[in-house]
C-alpha cells in the first residue's frame, strides 16, 4: 500500500498543477476576450482545404463568407473536380457572390509525396492575390463565429510574432455520448494553449500568418513530404524563435456527432501523428496516462477487494475522490471560460456539462491507449486515404479510395 500511496500522492500533485494551469487558462481567455477590436485589417487570403462530404458543410462554407472583415479572398482547394465537396463549394460561391468577396476554386489534383491537404495547401499557396498580406488557414470542419477572421489577423500587427492560432472545440448536435467524449477527450488539449508563445502550437484549421514570414520561412517547401501541415509550421517557427499567440476569441466550434468507430479512429490518428511531429507531447501524454489511470483505476480496483476482504479502505477512496475532484474542477473550470467565445452555442454547451464533469476520466483512458497505439503504428487513415509515416519529412501514401 505504501507504494500505491507514493504515487497517489504524485498523481494528486500533478492534479493540482494542472487545475492551476486550468484557472491560467481561464484568467487568460476572459482576459484576452476582452481586448478591443484591432485597427490591424491588411487584405487577407483565407484558404480553405476540402475533402469529401461531412455533416454540416454547407453551413461552415457560408460562415466563411459571413466574416466582418473589410478586404479579403477565399481560396478553396481540393483535390480533383469529382470530390462531392465540389458542389457544395460552387453553390455557397454562387449564393454570395452578390457579397463582393473574391472567391476561387484550385484544384491541386492527387497528392504524390505528401498527405493530401498539405498537397492541397502547397497548391493554394501558389494562386494567391498579390495584394494578399496575410495568408489564413481554416477547415471545411469548423464554424468559425462573425468576428473571427478579424480577431485571427489583429494580433499580426506585432511583427514579432510567428503566427495566430485558434483551436476546435467540439460540440455534438444530438447529444449521444460518444460525441461528448470526443468533447472532453479535445477540451484537455484546448486548455493547454495559452500566454506562453513559446510553448504554443498551431493548430491548422485556424491559423494566420504574415505572408512575409511564410515566404521567408520557406514553409511551401518545408511542407513537402509532410502530413501534418500544422505541426509542421509550429516546429519551423519554433526553430526560428518566433512566438505563436493563441486567440481564445478564435476558439471555433465543431459540431460532429462521430461514431464509436470514428472516435478510436480521429483521436488515435491524432496521436500517431503527434508522435512523429511532436515526440515530446506523445510522451508527456503516454507517461501522463500510465500514472493516472495506474492510479486512479488501480485505486478503484483496490478499494473494491479491500471491502471483499473486510479491509481498511478510507485512505485509498479520499485519494482517488481527491483526484476525481481535481479533474471536475479542472473540467468545470475551461467548460465554463469557452462560453465567452462560444456565446453562440449556449444550449449545446448546456448539455454537455455532465459530460465534462463526469467523463474526464474515460478520455484519460482514451489517450492512454491511442498513446499506446501510437507507440507501435504509424499507419493512419484520413479522409479515405492510407498513409505510413516514415519520418516528420517523409509519408508514403499506402492505399485510396
Amino acid at each position: 500500500m505504501a507504494v500505491y500511496y507514493f504515487f497517489a500522492t504524485v498523481a494528486i500533485w500533478f492534479g493540482i498543477q494542472s487545475l492551476i494551469s486550468g484557472f491560467r487558462f481561464a484568467s487568460y481567455v476572459r482576459r484576452e476576450c476582452a481586448r478591443g477590436r484591432s485597427d490591424f485589417l491588411p487584405f487577407a487570403s483565407v484558404i480553405v482545404p476540402c475533402r469529401g462530404l461531412h455533416g454540416g458543410l454547407k453551413e461552415n462554407l457560408a460562415t466563411i463568407f459571413n466574416q466582418d472583415y473589410p478586404a479579403c479572398e477565399i481560396v478553396f482547394v481540393t483535390g480533383d473536380e469529382g470530390d462531392p465537396c465540389v458542389r457544395v463549394i460552387e453553390d455557397t460561391r454562387n449564393r454570395y457572390s452578390s457579397r463582393g468577396i473574391p472567391s476561387r476554386l484550385v484544384l491541386a489534383g492527387m497528392a504524390r509525396d505528401s498527405g493530401q491537404k498539405v498537397h492541397n495547401l502547397r497548391r493554394a499557396v501558389m494562386e494567391l492575390d498579390p495584394r494578399s498580406e496575410v495568408l489564413v488557414f481554416v477547415d471545411a470542419d469548423a464554424r468559425p463565429s462573425r468576428n473571427w477572421l478579424r480577431s485571427l489577423v489583429g494580433p499580426l500587427a506585432d511583427e514579432k510574432l510567428g503566427a495566430t492560432t485558434g483551436y476546435r472545440w467540439f460540440l455534438s448536435a444530438k447529444g449521444g455520448i460518444t460525441a461528448q467524449l470526443l468533447s472532453v477527450w479535445n477540451a484537455s488539449i484546448a486548455s493547454a494553449l495559452g500566454d506562453r508563445g513559446d510553448k504554443n502550437f498551431c493548430w491548422g484549421g485556424s491559423t494566420a500568418i504574415r505572408r512575409a514570414t511564410f515566404e521567408r520561412l520557406a514553409i511551401r517547401d518545408r511542407w513537402r513530404g509532410t502530413v501534418s501541415d500544422d505541426f509542421t509550421v509550429m516546429r519551423v517557427l519554433q526553430e526560428a524563435k518566433l512566438p505563436i499567440k493563441f486567440v481564445p476569441a478564435c476558439l471555433t466550434a465543431s459540431l460532429e456527432d462521430y461514431n464509436f468507430r470514428e472516435l478510436l479512429e480521429f483521436t488515435t490518428r491524432q496521436l500517431q501523428i503527434t508522435r512523429v511531429y511532436a515526440p515530446q507531447f506523445w510522451r508527456a501524454a503516454l507517461l501522463g496516462g500510465l500514472l493516472f489511470n495506474s492510479v486512479f483505476f488501480g485505486g478503484l480496483v483496490l478499494i473494491v477487494v479491500r471491502m471483499i476482504f473486510g479491509l481498511s479502505y478510507t485512505v485509498t477512496l479520499v485519494l482517488v475522490i481527491t483526484m476525481f475532484l481535481l479533474g471536475a474542477a479542472k473540467a468545470y473550470t475551461r467548460w465554463r471560460v469557452v462560453g465567452i467565445p462560444l456565446a453562440n452555442y449556449q444550449r449545446e454547451l448546456r448539455k454537455s456539462l455532465l459530460a465534462h464533469l463526469l467523463l474526464w476520466p474515460l478520455g484519460a483512458v482514451l489517450f492512454f491507449y491511442n498513446s499506446l497505439v501510437a507507440a507501435f503504428s504509424r499507419r493512419i487513415r484520413w479522409r479515405g486515404i492510407g498513409y505510413e509515416l516514415k519520418s516528420p519529412t517523409e509519408a508514403v501514401i499506402i492505399s485510396q479510395d
